[in-house]
């Protein structure tokens, strides 16, 4: 068995409890470094090598912690105006005034769970008011009865009261990691680290957390405006200063001051030419870069860098299933370093900017089955960490499949942090619905991203018997190439529009340092079926079928040759993509090489070919 260390330097640095993962390997024949045997013959005997792991259920002592015994008692719930969906506005649950908070309560049947051993934390029909973290212990399940609805506090104040890191004015926070950097930051509002055999679970859909992320608060502000919205609620401008994308005058004007042993071309390339690098969204990739450890990176109060809903890091033999997730502040579901874990069952529906749906980040052993996605930003997003933020290796071994995804940039996504690489991911028997195509469509359904900076590898990627009954989107969204870039600005529909979307310069102009070329190879694509939808041209389904971007050599900023190479050893096998807006030019195609097209009909004709650009 290959053992994973939560880092040795940062469990020092910050005093953490001490805990280990298991990087469940799936089998002799099958480890993380060889597996060619079976994969020779058949690429997916490995993958039902891992759905066989999970064959066994997660097993918890028959006894129950109920939590109104320690005192948690329901409330009633008002609708409120705040927002739907990121720019929507309308009317929205939250708990009524004078309601009692249950954090206590929760958190002590927790404990006296945990104490003797295990088992089930019951949360039972009704509203219930959380103004703070839920944390998990070993050994313990919190389960959602029919009809429980959990509202966590939409007041950052109460996840930076509750940390194990008492960080002065900052607040008490935890160990977390933001967009794939680790810092000390609000609590999410679901969270374990270090723990083993743990589970998260409802009874069925009527069993919801909700993290309130487009409820205003007394001033109006949401969670979601530290994303910098433009409009507030009801009329009430948000502070435009308390946003992640706003210079921070906390940051400091030189990235000096916390990295002395920078020389000045290091300083020159990770500040660029403006203070944008003094956001909180681009300080905490730059301090990264500098080398920072995590212990100096304290974020918190006087930051604006939203936590996600449900976050476990370093964990062993997860279970979540059977619950629906609203009004995410930020990524809904985010394991970090965690090993044998499954998402079975979960129906999530959270519209708000940031709002991928799963993210597993340097995970190992992962299954996501029978979930429904209809979020505000990817419905998966397979990480792998960003900057020099890698020390936890590759995100291996993930099945996807019976899953039902709608709204969304993207449907499968692999990156765009991905440093630490991506591998041996299958994807299978997914329904990309797409129920809201004319007013809010899923904008392409296989998506990799990446570009110079974020670097890492993809290899093994497979995906089989997809469909989408009601295409991605129709229309185009353009990328901003760097300024002299050969693509040239407004050609290529990137981040929007393809069936299949591979983006190696995905949004270049997000990162000063660019010095990590992205390998992507040996992928393998077949039975996509493409739906049609009525417009006023004719059936539709597709803006482009193909979209192929490779790495951009011109973005390139280290001062090292570095070898750049294609995107290349990739198939397209038995898949009808219908009918494209752009029908004369179906694929864009960028540095590719040994891209084949094998049976693969667009707009009416087959294409058996080999794309290289």
């Amino acid at each position: 068995m290959k053992t994973r260390h939560i880092n040795p330097q940062r469990r020092s640095l910050l005093h953490a409890a001490s805990a280990s993962v298991a990087g469940m390997a799936v089998g002799p024949a099958l480890a993380a470094s060889g597996g060619k045997t079976a994969a020779q013959n058949d690429p997916w005997a490995r993958a039902r090598s891992i759905v066989e792991q999970f064959r066994k259920p997660l097993g918890f002592p028959k006894r129950d912690f109920l939590i109104t015994a320690y005192g948690a008692e329901p409330c009633e719930a008002v609708m409120v105006t705040g927002y739907v969906a990121d720019h929507e506005e309308g009317k929205v649950g939250t708990p009524a005034p004078g309601a009692k908070d249950c954090y206590a309560a929760i958190a002590a049947a927790i404990a006296a769970c945990s104490a003797a051993g295990g088992g089930r934390v019951l949360i039972p029909a009704g509203n219930w008011l959380v103004k703070g973290p839920i944390v998990l212990k070993s050994n313990v399940n919190v389960h959602l009865a029919k009809g429980a609805h959990v509202y966590f506090s939409n007041d950052p104040e109460d996840f930076a009261k509750y940390g194990d890191y008492d960080c002065g004015p900052n607040g008490k926070l935890v160990i977390s990691r933001w967009q794939s950097n680790d810092c000390l930051n609000y609590s999410p509002m679901v969270y374990a680290y270090g723990q083993t055999n743990i589970a998260l679970t409802g009874e069925d859909w009527t069993s919801i957390l909700d993290g309130q992320g487009g409820v205003p608060r007394a001033d109006g502000e949401t969670w979601w405006d530290w994303k910098g919205k433009r409009k507030g609620v009801a009329g009430k401008i948000p502070n435009l200063q308390r946003t992640q994308i706003a210079v921070n005058p906390l940051n400091p004007t030189s990235i000096r001051a916390v990295a002395p042993h920078l020389n000045d071309a290091q300083v020159a390339l990770m500040e660029g030419k403006n203070d944008k690098w003094r956001t909180d969204e681009a300080y905490l990739p730059t301090l990264s870069e500098a080398g920072v450890p995590a212990a100096k990176r304290v974020f918190g109060r006087g930051h604006y860098l939203r936590p996600c809903m449900v976050e476990f890091i370093g964990c062993t033999n997860v279970l979540l299933q059977g619950y629906q997730l609203n009004q995410s502040p930020f990524w809904q579901h985010h394991p970090v370093n965690c090993s044998k874990l499954e998402i079975r069952g979960v129906h999530m529906d959270s519209m708000g900017p940031n709002s991928d749906g799963f993210d597993p980040e340097a995970c190992n052993t992962v299954l996501v089955d029978g979930c429904t996605f209809n979020s505000g930003d990817d419905c998966i997003a397979i990480k792998a960490g960003k900057n020099l933020d890698t020390q936890f290796g590759p995100t291996q071994n993930v099945v996807i499949q019976n899953c039902v995804m709608n709204s969304g940039h993207g449907g499968v996504t692999l990156g765009s942090e991905m440093a630490g690489g991506i591998q041996h991911v299958y994807a299978q028997d997914i329904e990309f619905r797409n129920t809201h195509w004319a007013t809010d469509p899923l904008n392409t359904a296989i998506r990799l991203k990446t570009n110079m900076n974020r670097g890492g590898f993809l290899r093994h990627f497979y995906v089989r018997n997809v469909t989408m009954p009601n295409g991605v989107n129709l229309k185009p969204q353009f990328y901003t190439p760097l300024p002299g870039s050969p693509i040239q600005p407004k050609s290529v529909g990137a981040g929007a529009g393809a069936v299949i979307t591979f983006d190696c310069d995905y949004a270049p102009n997000a990162d000063n340092v660019r010095t990590r070329p992205p390998v992507v190879e040996h992928i393998h694509i077949s039975g996509v079926k493409v739906g049609n939808v009525a417009t006023e041209n004719g059936p539709r389904s597709c803006y482009q079928a193909l979209l192929l971007l490779g790495p951009v050599a011109f973005d390139y900023n280290g001062d090292k040759p570095v070898d750049i190479l294609p995107i290349r050893d990739v198939t397209i096998t038995d898949c009808d993509f219908g009918t494209p807006v752009n029908a004369a030019q179906p694929w864009f195609i960028y540095n590719v090489r040994n891209v084949k097209l094998s049976k693969v009909t667009i707009a009416g004709k087959v294409y058996n070919t080999t794309l290289q650009a």
